[in-house]
């Protein structure tokens, strides 16, 4: 049995992209986000010293939401990295990254990248 954490549409407003507009005005972002992480401590202690923290992991994406980037790939990577970094509980994951309304031509709800880790 594996156990995954799934954090469903954070979102956030930042200021990625490579169009200057993009940096100056910004835009909105939404990440879906799984994690793997082991089950059997925290099902049989009910304890968050067992799993990782709902809220911390938030706060880790918001800091690197906030740090601008050009490309989503690269944003994505940074988020990848610090979890990894600060919660080594986490076996593996995915994440997805999308930039709602981007600005191309024709209509388009949102574009993003996914990385499965």
């Amino acid at each position: 049995m594996k156990t995954f954490i799934h954090f469903d549409k954070m979102h956030f407003y930042a200021y990625h992209g490579v169009n200057k507009q993009e940096q100056i005005v910004g835009n909105n972002y939404s990440i879906e986000l799984m994690l793997s992480v082991p089950y059997e401590a925290a099902m049989r202690n009910d304890s968050l010293a067992h799993t990782v923290n709902y809220a911390a992991i938030y706060r880790e994406v918001s800091a690197v939401m906030a740090t601008p980037s050009h490309l989503l790939e690269n944003v994505a990577g940074r988020i990848i990295m610090v979890l990894q970094s600060k919660f080594p509980s986490i076996k593996g994951g995915r994440i997805a990254l999308y930039k709602e309304t981007p600005p191309i031509s024709g209509k388009i709800d949102k574009v993003g990248v996914v990385v499965e880790w």
